[in-house]
């Protein structure tokens, strides 16, 4: 449907039942018809941990700040930025592009075939050479799915019994380790207990603390040297209706976007117009509202714009709403794309809804769009955990890790396990539907006297069904 106008209750209560937003075009796929079930997927950033290959992102990004160090297309990106070569038009992207270009499985079952004579050949040589490091196809595919990087993947293989390790042996612990208990027993050797407490009461504690993870913020806003190479600074500028910082920055932000589109998606240049990029981007039916007890910034749909030494290099369209913060699309500078500008912009659009909790309560929850299990392109989102899926029938959210079973066997599932549990939003009152026309506004039941079309009842009724009782009663249907 096409919303000219909408509060961002309206829309929060639309993607809280499946529906997104492109532009000003919002749509919903009927999930038990289409080929690939697009199942809305939202973050839970006040439980969120960072996992290893997105802290290896994040030290990337401030190495590069600090320092000036580029790690040029190393695969240390997510497995899953290597395969995204067409995100859903209008549902955002944690676009990194890596230079492979083959499809998966070809890829595992290459290596398969050169393992397996790879591993014909080690059998005919000497028996120590089987406790040798062997790289596996199988342990290529844990990397893919685990969001580990995926260049030179080493896995030490178990050895069988009598053939190397003894199993009854402690396993081997890192040297870094060892030095640090051995420093530790020294102390505690010259040391008296009350004079080992002062020690730990001058500012150096054992290191026992450093086990505590990192958060997010640590990791994110850690303290860069006062010469750094690099300068990078965030900015939240309102899309609609267009802030003054918008304004001035649009065409150096639609350049960025132009590029991007020709060079990661090989748009031809006049793809990318001013037109394009505005009603894909900037066009937004959200009405902004500034609420006391809401965000600082307001609700509605913005543009963060990543300035690197005074350029946008990188661009994440967001919508602000109720309860959460929307991610609609990325767009970034390819000459930047070492940098996983997908991952981190993802990782610092977490950290902003934790920021924008501290002072609304309510505002939890990052949507990261549409989850497509059968689609490698999408299926990567599923690695910012904890997350939650959206039952297509019942619109209840329900853990990742209980629907991917599921999702392994079906396409399309219902993952409410409770049979009885029905639509608790459906509409139940279709004359209830608030209706625009000729200039006035009227309950369908009003509406519905003066039709002497038979197929207009049909749609009305799907739509109510679609958008729901509370949304049908507040929101306007449009009928000529």
């Amino acid at each position: 449907m096409w919303a000219h106008s909408m509060t961002v209750q309206d829309y929060q209560d639309l993607i809280d039942r499946g529906w997104r937003r492109s532009g000003k075009y919002v749509y919903k796929p009927i999930m038990n018809q289409t080929c690939c079930p697009q199942y809305t997927i939202r973050c839970r950033p006040l439980q969120f941990q960072p996992s290893k290959s997105h802290k290896k992102v994040l030290k990337k990004v401030l190495k590069f700040l600090a320092k000036g160090e580029i790690l040029r297309r190393n695969c240390e990106d997510e497995p899953m930025d290597s395969t995204m070569e067409d995100s859903v038009a209008g549902d955002f992207a944690l676009i990194n592009k890596l230079d492979i270009k083959c499809d998966l499985k070809m890829l595992s079952s290459d290596l398969k075939e050169s393992l397996e004579s790879e591993e014909k050949k080690k059998e005919k040589n000497s028996k120590t050479e089987e406790s040798n490091e062997l790289t596996h196809s199988q342990a290529i595919e844990d990397k893919l799915g685990s969001g580990e990087p995926l260049h030179s993947i080493k896995v030490h293989m178990v050895p069988k019994p009598g053939k190397g390790a003894d199993l009854s042996k402690p396993p081997c612990r890192k040297a870094k380790e060892i030095r640090k208990e051995r420093k530790m027993l020294k102390l505690m050797q010259q040391n008296p207990a009350g004079e080992f407490e002062s020690f730990q009461a001058q500012g150096q504690p054992p290191k026992a603390k450093s086990n505590q993870p990192k958060s997010l913020e640590d990791l994110i806003f850690e303290s860069l040297p006062e010469n750094a190479s690099h300068k990078l600074e965030v900015r939240v500028v309102r899309s609609s209706p267009p802030s003054s910082q918008f304004k001035a920055t649009f065409q150096e932000s639609y350049q960025v976007y132009k590029r991007y589109q020709m060079v990661i998606h090989k748009d031809p240049p006049d793809k990318p117009t001013v037109s394009q990029f505005t009603r894909f981007l900037c066009s937004s039916p959200l009405e902004a509202e500034n609420p006391p007890n809401g965000p600082e910034c307001g609700y509605g749909s913005f543009h963060q714009q990543y300035w690197l030494d005074g350029k946008i290099i990188a661009v994440g369209v967001i919508d602000i709403l109720p309860y959460c913060v929307s991610s609609v699309y990325l767009y970034y500078d390819p000459d930047y794309s070492f940098l996983s500008l997908g991952v981190y912009s993802a990782l610092r659009e977490i950290a902003f809804t934790r920021q924008l909790h501290e002072k609304t309560s309510q505002l939890s929850y990052y949507y990261m769009g549409f989850y497509i299990h059968s689609c490698p392109k999408m299926k990567y989102k599923g690695q910012y955990r904890p997350s939650d899926l959206l039952c297509p029938e019942t619109y209840v959210w329900v853990p990742i890790e209980q629907c991917l079973p599921s999702l392994e066997n079906s396409k399309y599932c219902r993952f409410n396990q409770d049979p009885e549990a029905v639509d608790e939003g459906r509409s139940k009152e279709p004359d209830r539907v608030r209706v625009f026309h000729k200039k006035a506004i009227m309950p369908y039941g009003v509406y519905k006297k003066h039709q002497k079309d038979p197929s207009e009842e049909a749609t009305v009724l799907q739509y109510a069904n679609l958008v729901g009782q509370a949304c049908s009663e507040r929101m306007l249907l449009f009928r000529n």
